[in-house]
């Protein structure tokens, strides 16, 4: 799972915050953080891609760069990434599984 941001320093905290809520429930997942210039270099290594809310005006962009990779993205709502609520941004990640 690959978390992007503008520079990739708050997704870091993010990715954080995921990775406890992910331990705390005994699920075994990969959460790297990374700036948004890095996704074409990551796409082939994630299942999930996460964005950052102020990078939304990208996901149909980054959904078209997906397609064919079978790579699930969505946006973190604001409420949950500036809280770096770890628990819902889970929530988020198995909703894409669903």
């Amino acid at each position: 799972m690959l978390l992007i941001c503008g520079s990739g320093a708050s997704s870091g905290f993010m990715a954080a915050a995921i990775r406890k809520a992910a331990k705390k429930r005994g699920v075994e997942m990969s959460v790297k953080a990374a700036s948004e210039s890095q996704l074409d270099e990551r796409i082939n290594e994630i299942d999930y891609l996460l964005i950052g809310p102020h990078l939304s005006y990208m996901l149909t962009d980054i959904q078209e760069q997906t397609k064919d990779k079978k790579v699930k993205a969505a946006v973190i709502p604001q409420s949950t990434y500036g809280t770096l609520n770890g628990e819902k941004a889970l929530d988020l990640i198995v909703s894409l599984e669903e």
